[in-house]
């Protein structure tokens, strides 16, 4: 056993080479836009020029006429749908919205929103030319804007939930919510100090490098097969079901290898057009958005203005926080901004936290989930406001939290107490780390921040068969975007007490393998992980059966140890040990195959913590911010595998400093995007970095049975306000709105020197 009462593992923990190491970098996996078909046609989409029209008239029939088109649809190719709510994806949605989302019926909501569709047998001839008469309406880009009275509103039918009475007009305010614990204003009376501020975010993209794609086949009988990127198989075969009125056992999903998703592919944008223009052609269809259509066509993630009130005692305990979040949902419902309001203040002990949130559309791409979606926008405000706080106070930003940090007990505004967790010490790895000591020079600062994320559980499948050589395959539902085939086989492996090199995983389709929610919360280490160790303890219990059948003794005279079969004692007779190997020989005479299934609905996902620390140094003649030493800690609860989570932390950190320093959409004055590609809209490539130190602490989640907690969301969450800190205290200027970007940098800088002259 080792020192904190956990099992010694010898699978579990250690650093394999990744299972699709070789294919992805020989170039033989296949990813979306790869993958084809005999005989299949080119797919192409027409999209909005304009942010709000109504559609007056579609004319297809030049199009229709042109050699080599195919088919070409509209909206009326789809059944129409009434609103019904839909828990398949990454968060709520609404059919009916998914259904205009996907092909706009009678109004275009924003620059992108597809109109109209065509196959055909070549890419020139696809591009034919569709008339559409529009209407330009008036639009609304900002969330604010969106909000008040006389804003152009985007549905007549949307009115306030939330609400009461219920509203009686419709607005662009889709529901309000409100996450309360204790008596806020009543704490706010017993502050020594408190801090208010306003924050604002930009939308910005998940940045995935391989664009949306997939090839869809409809028979002539009816039978439909999806072959896609997405972030689950499952999803796609349910919305595409749905949104079309077709029974889901007609539909098989294979996944493709993903190039990228971030909670970006949580969603149907292609394939529900591409089932339809094949069953109008015929013929297979391949589809895949360029660059420009993923910026215009799918989900970023929200921008937001978040209003923060902290009240501490002079010790530096915060006695209450109150919080308003405005998060632009896009074109339809369905901001990540019940996230938000549950993780704004729930790195803090508070007895008296208050978070009020509003889901408000804009004439933007309907949002699609994000890392944490929503976390990272209210974390933006509420640390940076409690970095205020610390100035105030003459305190230590690191001890100001650790003073405040969430510990087992806590009781979070949304609703759980917390058990086993790892705030306080993220923060205390913090502290004793040599980033923390090292000393800075001039435009140089250092901001710290710390963050959250609830973690989920869900359904998942799994099946583990053993192979005539001893050799195991392990089938998931589960799209790979984090390292999921290298965690799966691990504990397969550990179960069946064999290397892990003689384990295979693979990501089955739809029909292969049982329901799996998809791949999103950093739910599948967790979760279909508990579903591949409970297959793995049956297909144990079944060699210890074939084993005691081959000896003719009981089965609990039998125990499993190293791979073995072996007697449970001297009692039990003597015989030499039966390897898996030798076991999986004999399989045709000891009752057949050997094979085993779990599924289940996992519970019990165990929260995640970190803290990140950063140094800065910034030029006040260009107003560039250079990071020169970045630090990430993060309660893992066990690490399968060590090297993963390290470049999960990693990756989410570097995403952060992106989503901090430079990126955002712009658009005209006419609702058109005019940075719809990575030459303007600009992410940190490996020049612009450092190397992201991590320290990963393992403070075990009970309701797993190796202790792991999901950790591809938390690592976003704390780099805005850490950076934001840093240049705050490099430069003695509080930068409120994202990104952060030179301009706005050395504006401040400028208004800074104006005000001092």
């Amino acid at each position: 056993m080792a020192p904190d009462g956990t099992p010694d593992l010898k699978v579990v923990g250690t650093r394999p080479i990744r299972p699709d190491g070789v294919d992805k970098v020989t170039g033989r996996a296949q990813f979306g836009a790869d993958f084809q078909l005999p005989g299949q046609l080119v797919g192409k989409v027409l999209r909005s020029p304009h942010a709000h029209a109504r559609i007056r008239s579609i004319d297809t029939s030049k199009a229709e006429a042109i050699p080599g088109v195919k088919a070409v649809m509209t909206a009326a190719d789809l059944p129409e749908i009434t609103s019904e709510e839909a828990f398949v994806g990454e968060g709520p949605a609404d059919f009916k919205d998914m259904s205009d989302n996907t092909m706009a019926r009678r109004k275009t909501l924003y620059d992108g929103h597809a109109v109209a569709a065509v196959a055909a047998t070549s890419a020139a001839a696809a591009d034919a030319a569709i008339a559409v008469d529009y209407e330009v309406l008036p639009h609304v880009i900002d969330v604010e804007d969106a909000m008040v009275e006389g804003a152009p509103v985007l549905h007549d039918d949307m009115f306030t939930s939330g609400l009461d009475p219920k509203p009686t007009t419709p607005s662009n305010v889709a529901k309000r919510m409100v996450f309360e614990l204790g008596d806020v204003d009543a704490a706010f009376e017993k502050a020594d100090i408190v801090i208010e501020r306003k924050y604002k975010t930009a939308p910005v993209h998940q940045g995935y490098i391989e664009p949306h794609a997939c090839v869809a086949q409809y028979a002539a009988d009816g039978q439909v097969q999806i072959y896609c990127s997405s972030q689950g198989q499952f999803m796609v075969r349910a919305y595409v079901a749905k949104l079309l009125g077709i029974d889901i056992s007609e539909i098989r999903v294979t996944p493709l290898e993903i190039g990228g998703g971030f909670g970006g592919k949580t969603l149907v944008y292609l394939e529900p057009l591409a089932v339809v223009l094949s069953r109008k052609s015929g013929r297979p269809v391949k589809m895949a958005m360029t660059r420009e259509e993923v910026f215009r066509g799918s989900g970023p993630t929200s921008g937001g203005t978040v209003w923060v009130k902290i009240g501490a005692k002079r010790d530096g305990t915060i006695v209450a926080g109150d919080s308003v979040l405005k998060f632009q949902a896009g074109a339809y419902a369905g901001s990540p901004v019940g996230p938000g309001c549950m993780t704004a203040f729930a790195v803090y002990d508070l007895q008296d936290v208050r978070i009020t949130g509003y889901d408000v559309v804009t004439n933007r791409p309907k949002v699609a989930a994000y890392r944490a979606p929503g976390a990272p926008i209210s974390n933006f405000g509420v640390e940076s406001a409690v970095d205020e706080l610390a100035h105030k106070l003459g305190m230590d930003p690191v001890e100001l939290r650790l003073k405040n940090a969430a510990k087992k007990g806590t009781k979070a505004a949304y609703g759980p107490t917390f058990g086993d967790i790892g705030c306080v010490e993220t923060l205390e790895a913090v502290k004793d780390h040599p980033n923390y000591k090292v000393p800075l020079g001039p435009n140089q600062g250092r901001g710290v921040a710390a963050g959250f994320w609830f973690n989920i559980g869900g359904e998942s499948s799994a099946t583990v068969n053993i192979n005539e050589d001893g050799t195991a395959v392990v089938a998931t539902g589960n799209p790979d975007i984090g390292g999921s085939r290298a965690s799966m086989a691990m504990m397969a492996a550990e179960v069946l007490g064999i290397d892990v090199e003689r384990v295979r995983p693979i990501v089955a389709d739809t029909s292969s393998v049982g329901y799996c929610f998809l791949t999103g919360g950093s739910r599948v280490t967790f979760a279909t992980g508990m579903a591949v160790v409970e297959a793995s303890k049956s297909v144990v219990n079944e060699l210890k059966a074939r084993a005691a059948k081959t000896w003719d003794i009981p089965v609990d005279a039998v125990e499993w140890q190293d791979g073995e079969a072996i007697p449970a004692g001297s009692n039990a007779g003597d015989f030499e040990p039966l390897s898996l190997e030798d076991l999986a020989a004999k399989s045709g005479r000891t009752g057949g195959p050997i094979a085993a299934t779990s599924s289940l609905n996992a519970q019990g996902a165990g929260p995640g913590f970190g803290t990140h620390l950063v140094d800065v140094e910034v030029d006040r003649e260009t107003g560039h911010v250079k990071v020169l030493r970045y630090l990430a800690t993060q309660d893992a609860g066990r690490a399968i595998h060590p090297s993963y989570v390290e470049g999960q932390i990693q990756g989410g950190a570097v995403q952060g400093i992106g989503w901090a320093l430079n990126e955002e959409y712009i658009y005209d004055d006419k609702g058109r995007l005019e940075n719809p590609g990575f030459l303007d809209y600009r992410i940190p490539v490996a020049s612009d970095l450092p190397m992201i130190d991590t320290v990963v602490i393992e403070v075990p989640n009970p309701r797993h049975p190796y202790g792991a907690r999901g950790v591809g969301e938390v690592p976003i969450v704390p780099p805005m306000a850490a950076m934001a800190n840093a240049i705050q205290d490099a430069i003695g200027i509080r930068l409120t709105e994202l990104p952060m970007s030179p301009p706005k940098v050395r504006k401040a800088v400028d208004e800074q020197a104006a005000a001092e002259e």
